[in-house]
């Protein structure tokens, strides 16, 4: 069954007439042609097709895009271009914490959503004290990245790239 959906990706609206069973990540890649985003597993386990939805950060391989009516999407592509690269995207250069580049995007989606979270407040399974200000620890790091899969085993590279803009942006 066909269905129209509307959602603002990357600040842009876009109206388009989808099966309603196509994914986000579907809709994204096949549709919009915006291929930043990956598909790895499709399965929900690697991260790589993590972008932010209404601020939060999700796995579009997991939702419908049926689902989003209305909201607010960005992909890596809007989140900087080559010319003015996000701060997290010029971090991840500059400490190489992108090897393959394949679960790049993800990561980098991902890492912003992170460090929006900690700001906002919002508590991980390792979160020792809700009564203290959340600070990015290394625990914290690695709890809220852990969706994120990166086969090169850059993971120390892209925890040095979001600590550098988390220490930016505290």
């Amino acid at each position: 069954m066909m269905t129209r959906v509307s959602f603002d990706v990357n600040g842009k609206t876009h109206a388009l007439e989808l099966d309603t069973r196509t994914t986000l990540l579907d809709a994204l890649r096949e549709h919009l042609h915006l291929t930043g985003t990956k598909k790895g597993c499709d399965h929900g386990q690697c991260g790589a097709c993590t972008v932010i939805v209404d601020g939060r950060r999700i796995n579009s391989c997991l939702t419908l895009a049926v689902m989003h009516e209305g909201d607010e999407i960005t992909t890596i592509e809007g989140l900087g271009k080559p010319d003015t690269l996000h701060p997290m995207q010029a971090a991840f250069v500059k400490h190489d914490g992108y090897q393959c580049g394949y679960c790049t995007p993800g990561q980098i989606c991902s890492a912003v959503a992170v460090l929006d979270e900690i700001k906002a407040g919002i508590p991980s399974h390792v979160t020792d004290d809700l009564n203290a200000p959340l600070r990015l620890t290394n625990a914290e790091l690695r709890e809220r990245m852990s969706g994120n899969i990166c086969r090169c085993g850059a993971y120390s590279n892209i925890a040095e790239a979001i600590s550098e803009v988390a220490g930016r942006s505290a």
